[in-house]
């Protein structure tokens, strides 16, 4: 029995024209490029941005403003890995019940435990009755950012110890009931203060900022759904690939895969991979490409086993906690890295050698994007060390 088999060059392809790194599928919709790759990562605000306008036809950072405060077709949520994404509004409700409820469980569980242990009795009636006052306010007042609601609420100032040993630090309860609410899908983070760069997000009752609270789905069944989005953008992926980008247990994923039709394939490295059972046949090569993409962007934090994209730069152009930061992309592969000038200008440097064409056409990509980038100097929250040689 013949067993099918999808090599790296035809994962890179798919790569390719799924995530919209060819320039014939580029697109000027901050939606569409978000669905392309499932979610956006957003735990650096920069990222958001970067890994649209890297995407774009015309590159314009405001687009992706637009679609996140104005329209409201984006939305920000903590989600997969207690990590911060940014999702299409349609799946919402899909993350929220295949991952964030757990979230939300875990941190109250955490934090009602850290307030016990601060000598507050009945910690988690302590800690509902903050909510709920806190929740209040932002319905009265149609949204406020962190510190207008600590006037609003006084308890919200309150601090407590978390950690133990020499890793313990006082923190306000603001930001803890705040993650939580938001993690509860209760508030979501609106327009910041500032720049796109800027994290001091103004909260908002969610009801409010979609017109509706979160449809509740069946948690099984949305894992399943987020799992088929996935492997569709993803496939062929491994199990564990699967598990590391979705954080849930590996029951969890057994489960959700076999709600799906799938087909196992073989991978070049000898694993096996999934891809949907109507995705099995080739795409064509795609032509020539080149890609800055910024730090955490989806591609290259898609799946856990990187070595057919990598190759040998993980401990270049990753962190010591297994962040990527910017890299150069050429035909599928990360080939260097890039950071920006304090005055904004790009600079990049290669690691491979990609021959006359593919150092010109990283050229003209760096040229292509720095118009959009003039004045404006990004740092990635999480730099690798490429990154740091680059800009010290």
């Amino acid at each position: 029995m013949a067993v099918l088999r999808i090599d790296d060059d035809q994962r890179r392809a798919r790569l390719a024209w799924r995530h919209r790194l060819v320039p014939e599928t580029r697109v000027d919709d901050p939606v569409r490029i978000t669905r392309s790759v499932v979610a956006l990562h957003a735990s650096d605000p920069a990222t958001v941005h970067l890994t649209v306008v890297a995407r774009m036809e015309t590159p314009r950072v405001e687009a992706t403003e637009q679609a996140l405060y104005d329209d409201r077709t984006l939305v920000r949520m903590l989600g997969m890995r207690r990590t911060m994404f940014v999702v299409p509004t349609g799946l919402v409700a899909t993350v929220q019940a295949s991952s964030s409820n757990d979230v939300a469980a875990g941190q109250r569980r955490q934090l009602v435990r850290a307030i016990a242990a601060n000598g507050i009795a009945d910690a988690d009636g302590w800690l509902r009755r903050l909510e709920a006052a806190t929740l209040a306010a932002l319905v009265a007042h149609g949204g406020a950012h962190t510190s207008e609601l600590s006037e609003l609420v006084p308890e919200l100032r309150h601090t407590i110890t978390v950690g133990s040993g020499r890793w313990t630090t006082e923190v306000r309860m603001a930001s803890r009931v705040l993650l939580l609410l938001a993690a509860d899908g209760h508030v979501v983070r609106g327009r910041p203060r500032g720049t796109w760069l800027s994290s001091q997000y103004r909260w908002i009752p969610t009801s409010q900022w979609l017109g509706h609270d979160v449809d509740e789905l069946d948690p099984e069944a949305a894992r399943a759904g987020l799992a088929r989005r996935w492997l569709a953008r993803f496939g062929p992926a491994t199990f564990d690939d699967l598990m590391w980008w979705t954080g849930w247990t590996r029951t969890r994923v057994r489960r959700a895969v076999a709600e799906l039709d799938t087909v196992g394939v073989e991978l070049d490295d000898g694993a096996v991979g999934l891809v949907l059972a109507d995705d099995v046949d080739p795409v064509p090569e795609p032509p020539p490409w080149a890609a800055l993409l910024p730090g955490l962007d989806p591609t290259p934090m898609g799946w856990k086993t990187r070595g057919w994209y990598l190759g040998p730069h993980h401990g270049a152009v990753f962190d010591s906690t297994g962040n990527v930061g910017p890299t150069v992309w050429w035909n599928g592969r990360i080939v260097g890295g890039w950071t920006q000038q304090p005055d904004g200008t790009i600079v990049h440097r290669l690691l491979t050698d990609i021959g006359a064409d593919g150092a010109a056409a990283v050229e003209a990509e760096a040229t292509r994007l720095q118009p959009h980038l003039v004045g404006t100097a990004v740092t990635p929250r999480f730099r690798s060390p490429l990154d740091r040689k680059l800009r010290p």
